[in-house]
């Protein structure tokens, strides 16, 4: 009888290895997931009722981007906004500045994730840089495009001119692998806990305690493979070039459904030292970019002018960014770095960072509760 010969030695430590990390990326993964779902139940009839209460540009603006923490996704905000454009509750005119934060507010995840770093001081400065490039980007964009739109409206009259070319195309639908493979599961354990008075915030709690959890294994395996084979197949194919690291934030973003999703799976390889800043940030133009698919096959696939032309102002307020902030990259890139160093600094200094992110937040609650 022929016997089976299974790995010894270090070939079997390397197999484990690898089904080990696939499982606890499965686990960060199923983390983002239900921490995005949790959001939904805790507030997606909130985030409706922000973006149809204001026809306020710079209100707009910043009701796009809490509408967008509370859900964790840009693809549900936007595609919620084009919704509402059809349907005839705002005009594209004024969701434009509401799509714009929406752009800013996906950001979220990757902070969350950066601060699995921060027991280890120079992991934390790295992986906080690596999440927020993200941020500077589209804060960024958002300074320069927003009065620009406001005075000249170049991104209304681009999409209306885009939506004429593609007047007679339809819709196509598009295979998301991480639908079939994770939102069963999601959905399966939070119906465990929907009997409980208050599911989302439980379910939030559990996916960021998985979320740390499985980020310190992924941190331990990944430290284990900088100086392998892995690290030179990070730099010599995925991310050689700045259009090969875009390509694969366009395309991984596109397949995904998700921008969060995305870009969270490089900050712990940033907090690692395996990608540098100039390496992960065209990667999160080209996030920015394959997030802006879905929105418009689904709406091509409604036969909408109107929603047509919302979804290409989404696309294009990102193209027009790209365009200004991939020349003068060494600005957001530079920020970056500089508040990563900031805040590794002291402990006092992250505090001081998270205050000022979370009143970027808070500030369109208020201005709604007290309308």
């Amino acid at each position: 009888m022929e016997q089976v010969h299974l790995p010894t030695g270090a070939g079997y430590k390397k197999w484990l290895k690898t089904v080990y990390l696939i499982s606890i990326i499965y686990l960060f993964l199923f983390s983002i997931f239900l921490l995005g779902h949790a959001f939904k139940l805790l507030g997606a009839e909130f985030a409706e009722k922000l973006l149809i209460s204001t026809s306020n540009p710079f209100l707009g603006l910043f009701l796009g981007l809490t509408a967008t923490s509370i859900v964790q996704s840009s693809g549900m905000t936007t595609s919620t906004i084009i919704g509402l454009v059809a349907a005839g509750g705002l005009t594209t005119r004024t969701a434009i500045p509401m799509i714009m934060g929406a752009n800013i507010g996906t950001t979220v995840t990757n902070i969350f994730v950066s601060f699995g770093h921060a027991t280890r001081r120079s992991e934390f400065k790295r992986a906080f840089s690596a999440a927020v490039i993200h941020d500077f980007f589209n804060i960024l964009a958002v300074c320069v495009l927003f009065p620009l739109e406001l005075n000249f409206h170049m991104i209304e009259r681009s999409a209306h001119f885009l939506e004429k070319l593609f007047e007679n195309a339809g819709g196509l639908a598009l295979f998301n692998p991480l639908k079939y493979i994770i939102d069963p599961v999601v959905h399966a354990f939070s119906s465990l806990f929907m009997k409980l008075p208050s599911p989302g915030i439980v379910l939030g709690i559990i996916a960021l305690v998985s979320l740390f959890a499985a980020l310190a294994q992924m941190v331990i395996i990944i430290r284990s493979m900088v100086m392998g084979k892995f690290e030179k197949f990070l730099d010599q194919y995925l991310f050689r070039n700045d259009l090969s690291s875009f390509l694969l934030g366009l395309l991984l973003t596109a397949t995904v459904h998700s921008s969060s999703v995305a870009t969270s799976l490089i900050v712990p390889l940033a907090g690692a030292g395996m990608l540098t800043l100039p390496q992960v940030y065209p990667y999160t133009l080209g996030a920015n970019i394959g997030t802006t698919f879905t929105a418009i096959i689904a709406a091509l696939a409604t036969g909408n002018s109107i929603a047509v032309t919302t979804a290409f102002c989404h696309t294009l307020f990102n193209t027009f960014g790209i365009c200004i902030f991939y020349p003068l990259r060494i600005v957001p890139i530079t920020l970056a770095s500089r508040i990563g160093e900031y805040i590794g600094k002291a402990n006092r200094n992250v505090w001081i960072v998270i205050g000022c992110f979370l009143t970027i937040y808070i500030i369109p609650i208020l201005f709604f509760i007290l309308r």
